[in-house]
C-alpha cells in the first residue's frame, strides 16, 4: 500500500501544486518585485528601488491614516464581537427553549456577501440619520461606528457557533465538582470555562482579527472611504491608490506588500500569546 501511494502521489498532487503555483506563488513573488518598480502594466516595469516605499511615509500619502483608522477599528471590533458572541454561547448553551432557532438566526448575516450586507446597512444607518439631516459620510465617526456595528452583526453569530462547540466539549463533571466545591459562577468562568474553551477563543480572535483587518467589501460599499478618504480602511486605501491615478500601481503594490507583512505579524503574535493559555485537558 505504501508504495502505491508514493508511486501515484505525484499524480495526485500535481493538479492542487499547479493550482496554488499559478494562483497564489508565482503572483505573490510577482507582487513582491512590482513593489519595487514603477508600471502600468507588468511588462513595462522599470525598477525603482525603494522609491515607492519613501513615497509612502514622505509624500503626504494617506497609508498612515489608513493604519491608524484600521487599527483602531480591528481592536473595537475584535474585542465587541468576541465578548457578544462568547456571552451569546454561554446562554444558548444552557438548555433554555428555542436553542436551534435562536442558533440558526444568529448565523444567518454570516451568509450574506459584503457587498450586499454593507449597502443594507448604508440604508439603514442612513434612514437613521436623514433626522439629523445627515448621513453617514457626514462624519468619519458615523462611518467608524456603522462598520463595527455591521462587523458584529456579520460575525457575532458565526463566532458564537464556534464558542458553543468549545463549552460543549468541557465535562459537565468538571461543573458539578466545582458545584460541590461551593465556587461562585464567576470562579467557575474564571478557573473552568475560559481555560477549556481557551482554543475556542484562539481561533476566533484570529478569525475577527484576521477578517477586520482585511475588510474591503463592506468598507466600500458602507462609506467607500468619505468623507475625503477619512473613513478608508488599508485595503480601500490600497485599491483608492492603485486605481486612483496612472503611475500610482507600484505605490499601490508596495501598500500591499506593508499590508501583508503587518496581517502576519498581527496574526502571528495573537497566536503565539493566545496558544500559550491553552491547557491540556
Amino acid at each position: 500500500m505504501q508504495k502505491t501511494l508514493k508511486r501515484y502521489f505525484p499524480i495526485f498532487v500535481a493538479p492542487t501544486l499547479l493550482a496554488f503555483l499559478i494562483a497564489f506563488a508565482i503572483p505573490f513573488i510577482m507582487g513582491i518585485y512590482l513593489s519595487f518598480t514603477k508600471f502600468t502594466t507588468v511588462t513595462n516595469a522599470q525598477f525603482v528601488g525603494l522609491y515607492n516605499y519613501k513615497q509612502i511615509f514622505t509624500a503626504g500619502d494617506h497609508f498612515l491614516h489608513a493604519l491608524w483608522f484600521t487599527v483602531k477599528f480591528t481592536v473595537v471590533s475584535t474585542i465587541t464581537v468576541n465578548v457578544i458572541a462568547f456571552c451569546l454561547a454561554l446562554l444558548l448553551t444552557k438548555g433554555l427553549r428555542g436553542t436551534h432557532f435562536f442558533r440558526t438566526v444568529f448565523f444567518m448575516p454570516n451568509l450574506i456577501g459584503g457587498i450586499v450586507l454593507g449597502y443594507i446597512w448604508q440604508l439603514i444607518i442612513n434612514g437613521f440619520l436623514s433626522g439629523l439631516g445627515v448621513d453617514i459620510t457626514y462624519s468619519a465617526n458615523y462611518g467608524f461606528w456603522g462598520l463595527v456595528l455591521l462587523t458584529n452583526w456579520q460575525l457575532v453569530g458565526y463566532m458564537m457557533i464556534i464558542y458553543i462547540a468549545g463549552l460543549q466539549n468541557i465535562s459537565k463533571e468538571m461543573y458539578e465538582a466545582a458545584s460541590i466545591d461551593g465556587a461562585r459562577p464567576m470562579q467557575v468562568l474564571r478557573h473552568i470555562t475560559l481555560p477549556l474553551v481557551m482554543p475556542s477563543i484562539t481561533i476566533c480572535f484570529f478569525l475577527t482579527l484576521t477578517n477586520s483587518f482585511k475588510m474591503f467589501d463592506q468598507n466600500y460599499a458602507l462609506t467607500a472611504g468619505a468623507p475625503g478618504r477619512e473613513t478608508s480602511m488599508l485595503a480601500l486605501d490600497i485599491f483608492q491608490t492603485f486605481y486612483g491615478s496612472v503611475g500610482s500601481e507600484g505605490i499601490g503594490q508596495a501598500k500591499a506588500v506593508i499590508f501583508f507583512i503587518l496581517v502576519a505579524l498581527l496574526a502571528g503574535i495573537q497566536l503565539y500569546f493566545t496558544r500559550k493559555r491553552e491547557v491540556d485537558v
